[in-house]
C-alpha cells in the first residue's frame, strides 16, 4: 500500500490525475502525520484540519471534473508562522503579538498556493521574528529535530523542515534572512532553497530588509521547482519584487551538471572548521559532480568573513521590529533577542551605512567569482545538530548563532540564491547538507544541480522517524 506521507507533491499530483488517490485521503494522512509527531517533535503552533479538508474536498471535485485549478491543487502545504495566511492569527513565535485581529490578508506567496489549489493544514513554528538559527520561543517551546529529539531542528525554519522531514506535507514555506531555510534543511536532511532576493515577493516587507528570503522546503529539488514555479512571480505590493522568470523551472531541471565550471570551497579558505564527518560526506558529492561531467575546481572566493557587517544589519532590524513594543511587551522576548535589540538600537546611521560598504562590497567580489565560476560548493553547515533548546552547542565558544554559521549569512548580505541538499549522515544518523551557490538570477543552476544529486543517488530522500510517529 503506498504510503501517501512519503510522496512528493509532484506523486501526489500524478497519482490524483490516474486516480490512484484523492486530495482528501492526502490531506487525512498529512493531517494524522502532524498531530502524531507534534508531541514529540513540536513542528506545529496551530493545525487547520477543518478548513484543510474542506479545502479537499472542493479540489476533489475539481479533479474530478477533470479541471484543476493549478499547479498544485489539493497538494497539502505548511507556512512557516511569520509569513501572513488569511483566517489565520500569525504570532511570530511571539507572546507579544496579540491573536486578535482581523487576518484578512495572504503574503504574496501564500495567495500564490491559494490561487493554484493549494491546501492549507498548519502554520510552523518559528523563534521570535525569526531572529536565530534555532527554532524555540517563549510563546512555543523548543521545536525538536526528527532524526533525534534531543537535537535542536535548526531555525529560524525548524518548524517547516521538520514538518516536511517527517511526512506532515511535501511542501513548506520559509523565511531565510541569514540561513533559516537552509540550516534546519541540513539538520533535518530535507531539500531548501533561499531565491535570490526579489524572486519571491515579500509582504509586509521584513523589518530585517532586503536579508530576507521567501524559500520552498521540500523533500527534493523537483518539488522546490515545482514550488518556485508557484511563487515566483511578482506581486504589487513589494517593490522589489523581480519580473516573472523566463520560464519555469521544471522544465530546465534535466540540464545536468556536464559543463558546469564547480568552485569547491572545503572551509572558505581555512576560516571554518568542520567537522570531519560533513567534510568527507560533501567531499564524495563533490567527487560525484565531477564524474557527472562538471568542471570541478578546489577554489576559495575571495570572501572575508563579514560577520560584525551582518550584525550591525541583522541586530538593526530586531531593533526595528520590536521598536513599538512596551515595557511590559519587552519583558515578554525571548532574553537573546532583547538582549540583541538593545544592540541594534544603539549602531548610528553611519555605522549601518558602513555595514552596506561591506554588503556592497562583497556582493561586488562574489559577481566576479561567478565570472569564473557557474557554482560554488561548500558545506551548508560546519556541523550536525546539537542539543535542543541552545543557541550555540555547548562548549563552542560562540556568543550568538552566527557563530556557527559561516556557509550561510554572506550569502543573504549578497542576495544570491543559495541551496541546502542532503548528501548523507554522520555516525549518530544526523543528516548533512552540501550547499550550491550560484549567481544572483541563477535558481535555475541551483535547482539543476541540486536535481542532478538526487537523480544520481547522492541526495539523500529517506524519511526520519522519531518515536512518536
Amino acid at each position: 500500500m503506498t504510503e501517501l506521507t512519503e510522496l512528493t507533491a509532484a506523486r501526489l499530483l500524478d497519482g490524483y490525475r490516474k486516480g490512484e488517490w484523492g486530495p482528501v485521503e492526502a490531506t487525512r494522512a498529512a493531517l494524522e502525520r502532524a498531530e502524531a509527531i507534534q508531541p514529540e517533535v513540536n513542528a506545529f503552533v496551530r493545525l487547520t484540519a477543518e478548513e484543510a479538508l474542506e479545502q479537499a474536498r472542493e479540489s476533489e471535485e475539481r479533479w474530478r471534473r477533470g479541471e484543476p485549478r493549478g499547479l498544485l491543487d489539493g497538494v497539502p502545504v505548511t507556512v512557516k508562522d511569520i509569513l501572513l495566511q488569511r483566517g489565520a492569527p500569525t504570532l511570530r513565535g511571539s507572546r507579544a503579538v496579540d491573536p486578535v485581529g482581523r487576518w484578512d490578508e495572504d503574503a504574496p506567496s501564500v495567495a500564490r498556493l491559494r490561487e493554484h489549489g493549494a491546501v492549507f493544514i498548519g502554520k510552523t513554528t518559528t523563534p521570535e521574528f525569526g531572529w536565530k538559527g534555532v527554532t524555540d520561543s517563549p510563546l512555543s517551546g523548543i521545536t525538536r529535530n526528527p532524526c533525534d529529539p534531543s537535537r535542536t531542528a535548526g531555525g529560524s525554519s525548524g518548524g517547516s523542515a521538520a514538518a516536511v522531514a517527517l511526512g506532515a506535507g511535501p511542501l513548506s514555506l520559509g523565511t531565510d534572512g541569514g540561513g533559516s531555510v537552509r540550516i534546519p534543511a541540513s539538520f533535518c536532511g530535507i531539500f531548501a532553497l533561499k531565491p535570490t532576493y526579489g524572486r519571491v515577493p515579500l509582504y509586509p516587507a521584513s523589518a530585517f530588509g532586503t536579508l530576507a528570503h521567501v524559500g520552498p522546503m521540500t523533500r527534493d529539488a523537483a518539488d522546490a521547482a515545482l514550488l518556485m514555479d508557484v511563487i515566483g512571480h511578482p506581486d504589487s505590493r513589494d517593490w522589489s519584487a523581480l519580473s516573472a522568470p523566463a520560464g519555469p523551472y521544471t522544465d530546465g531541471l534535466a540540464g545536468g551538471v556536464r559543463g558546469l565550471r564547480v568552485a569547491y570551497s572545503p572551509s572558505l579558505g581555512g576560516q571554518v572548521a568542520v567537522q570531519p564527518a560533513v567534510a568527507r560526506a560533501v567531499r564524495q558529492a563533490v567527487e560525484r559532480l565531477a564524474e557527472l561531467g562538471a568542471y570541478v575546481t578546489e577554489a576559495d572566493p575571495d570572501l572575508t568573513d563579514p560577520v560584525e557587517a551582518f550584525h550591525t544589519l541583522w541586530f538593526s532590524g530586531a531593533a526595528r521590529v520590536t521598536q513599538h513594543l512596551g515595557p511590559h511587551q519587552r519583558e515578554l522576548l525571548d532574553p537573546g533577542l532583547r538582549e540583541i535589540c538593545a544592540r541594534g538600537a544603539r549602531y548610528s546611521a553611519l555605522e549601518y551605512l558602513a555595514a552596506v560598504d561591506v554588503r556592497m562590497d562583497l556582493g561586488r567580489r562574489m559577481g566576479r567569482f561567478h565570472d569564473t565560476y557557474d557554482l560554488l560548493v561548500t558545506p551548508t553547515m560546519p556541523l550536525t545538530a546539537f542539543e535542543a533548546g541552545a543557541e550555540v552547542p555547548k562548549g563552542s565558544g560562540h556568543r550568538r548563532w552566527t557563530g556557527w554559521t559561516p556557509f550561510t549569512y554572506p550569502f543573504n548580505m549578497t542576495q544570491q540564491p543559495a541551496a541546502s541538499v542532503p548528501v548523507g549522515a554522520d555516525a549518530d544518523g544526523l543528516p548533512i547538507g552540501l550547499q550550491l551557490v550560484a549567481a544572483r538570477h541563477r535558481d535555475d543552476l541551483v535547482l539543476r544541480a541540486a536535481h542532478a544529486l538526487y537523480e544520481a543517488g547522492v541526495a539523500s530522500a529517506g524519511r526520519p522517524r522519531p518515536s512518536g510517529s
